[in-house]
């Protein structure tokens, strides 16, 4: 199948929250805040307005990010893979994006800076084949802020990966968004139970 049509809903509804678990404290020498397939490939299906809210958000994080020091990592799927480098995706997804930058190219509002990485995404996991796991060694870090595109995908399959590696996850609960809001509160709801603590934008940036 293809992605399907991305129902309108709003981030901040109240519903999309979550009972945590863990008691875990963001501290910002702890962390990296991974920017999740914020590429305009898949943002351009999403509704102006959630599309609008979710790029908001993710810019409050990168700029808190930057102002505190905490290393900015980015993931980016590459267009015109291979049946080799795609795998099962074909299966499911299909093709995928081309190499055009109008697809592969992450959203305007949070562009990386050059000294901030940028992983290509080659499966659901952000560590799965990326250096992902070295950069936390390198930085001495062991959390994970999470936000960008999709939440029961590639933002989940990333916070269980992490969490299975001992970093705690943070899953910004306003800052991911999905097909539907129900399948994002299915998301939340997941971590919040098995992998992750599920915060908002706001918390995060206090």
């Amino acid at each position: 199948m293809s992605i399907p049509q991305i129902e309108n809903y709003e981030l901040r509804s109240p519903e999309l929250s979550a009972e945590n678990i863990v008691k875990w404290e963001k501290e910002n020498n702890r962390s990296i805040l991974l920017v999740h397939d914020m590429q305009k490939y898949f943002l351009s299906l999403f509704p102006s307005s959630l599309r609008r809210e979710l790029v908001e958000n993710c810019q409050k994080l990168v700029s808190y990010a930057r102002k505190h020091h905490i290393p900015v990592v980015y993931t980016a799927q590459r267009g015109n893979m291979t049946e080799k480098e795609r795998g099962l995706l074909i299966d499911i997804w299909g093709k995928g994006m081309s190499r055009d930058p109008a697809h592969t190219a992450i959203t305007e509002e949070i562009v990386p800076q050059d000294e901030e990485a940028v992983l290509a995404k080659w499966r659901y996991s952000a560590f799965h084949s990326t250096p992902l796991d070295k950069i936390f060694l390198e930085h001495k870090r062991d959390q994970i802020i999470i936000c960008g595109v999709y939440a029961h995908i590639g933002v989940l399959a990333s916070a269980v990966d992490a969490y299975s590696r001992d970093i705690e996850v943070f899953l910004v609960q306003d800052a991911i968004a999905d097909f539907s809001k129900q399948a994002h509160l299915q998301a939340l709801n997941y971590a919040a139970e098995c992998c992750a603590k599920v915060i908002p934008t706001q918390e995060v940036c206090k």
